[in-house]
């Protein structure tokens, strides 16, 4: 008990020291949350040992972020604010998998890694994205909805291509464990389609009685939130996936506007591990022997990502400040990129040296990702007001 919390106490004085500093650069506390991970990980100070047990339990905030999200956004009226988001995530899966192409070609990769290059190039983070997007009031704009959607879609496509990596070199391949979840995720389209029309759902008197009680408040959200996180996991799909639905849902019935009061600090504590855990997985010592190719290959991810999101938004009619604003917050591989990567190698479809390489790069694109759109993003606005003064 004693070395649990000293060790709690240590990860909350580094954070809330890290955070100070990060408030009078008007930066996320997201990097926070990795930086505190670095320094307390097994390579640094070794005040946590054990990576995989922290991201278990901070994948909760996952879903607790998911939930809140799903709460607080609008299903869009407008059928192409639902359908131009499968158009763009659709043209960047196929530019991703001609980026990644290249990339092996010219470094000689073979076709395993290839596949996995443009499986990271595919996946953004979600938790990055739309803390970005809800600190700078874009949330709920049509360029917020858009990339929030894209973000979505990306969620739905993270079922069938985990499942295709754990079966890869299994002969015992199993069709309906793809299958189901397409399908699941056609039922979760129409449902959206369904919520959208709806203003209000009405529920029995029963949860009116929660509004003045505190500890059910509390004990009745986490069950719906991770409740249909562990609906979505058994049918194959991600539990933030299902948490994101549930929020929908709740989003719709006013008798639980108390869940966001009662739920916040359990979403900030878990989403705080969550990102911990990923600080936690650097490891330094290859870093350092191998820094030109870890900076090198996160500044490309950083810069391909961009432009190549900027030219979907551009190729669907969105100016080029918005083009080039929606490019920088895609520009970061993904907190699933590391489950994509650990899958292929523990099944040995990967080597070591790829999988710390791609493991540092997805560290580091997180961590500098944000740096990288307040970057853009100031030199979007400067140009737009040099080119209004013109």
């Amino acid at each position: 008990m004693h070395g649990l919390l000293s060790a709690i106490c240590i990860l909350c004085l580094t954070t809330l020291g890290i955070m100070l500093l990060l408030k009078k650069l008007n930066q996320p506390y997201l990097i926070a949350y990795i930086i505190a991970g670095i320094i307390l990980g097994p390579y640094v100070s070794g005040v946590f040992t054990k990576p995989d047990e922290i991201e278990i339990i901070g994948e909760i905030g996952i879903l607790l972020l998911m939930f809140f999200l799903g709460m607080e956004i609008n299903v869009p009226n407008n059928r192409s604010l639902l359908i131009k988001p499968v158009i763009a995530q659709s043209i960047k899966i196929l530019l991703s998998i001609i980026c990644a192409l290249a990339i092996g070609y010219m470094t000689e990769l073979s076709l395993n890694s290839m596949i996995l290059i443009a499986v990271l190039f595919i996946f953004n983070s979600t938790a990055v994205v739309s803390e970005f997007l809800k600190k700078h009031n874009t949330l709920k704009t049509t360029l917020g909805i858009m990339i929030l959607n894209m973000l979505i879609f990306q969620d739905l496509l993270l079922a069938p291509v985990l499942t295709i990596l754990k079966v890869w070199d299994n002969k015992n391949f199993d069709f309906l464990q793809i299958i189901l979840p397409i399908l699941v995720c056609i039922a979760i389209f129409l449902l959206l389609r369904r919520v959208r029309n709806i203003q209000e759902i009405r529920l029995p008197g029963f949860f009116h009685t929660l509004e003045s009680d505190h500890d059910m408040q509390v004990f009745s959200g986490l069950i719906i939130c991770l409740g249909f996180g562990l609906f979505a996991e058994t049918l194959g799909l991600s539990g933030a996936l299902g948490s994101f639905i549930a929020g929908v849902v709740v989003g719709r019935v006013k008798s639980f506007n108390w869940l966001e009061h009662s739920l916040m600090p359990f979403k900030v504590f878990f989403t705080t591990l969550f990102f911990v855990s990923i600080g936690l997985r650097l490891d330094l010592s290859y870093l350092y022997f191998n820094i030109k190719t870890v900076l090198l290959g996160t500044f490309f991810v950083l810069a391909s990502n961009s432009v190549m999101s900027a030219i979907i938004f551009r190729l669907l009619k969105y100016n080029w400040k918005d083009s080039w604003y929606g490019g920088a917050l895609l520009s970061q591989t993904g907190e699933f990129g590391i489950l994509a990567l650990s899958v292929p190698y523990k099944t040995g479809i990967i080597e070591y040296s790829l999988y710390k390489t791609g493991l540092g790069i997805t560290c580091l694109s997180l961590l500098f990702s944000t740096i990288w759109i307040a970057i853009l993003k100031g030199i979007i606005e400067k140009r737009s007001l040099i080119s209004q003064k013109n």
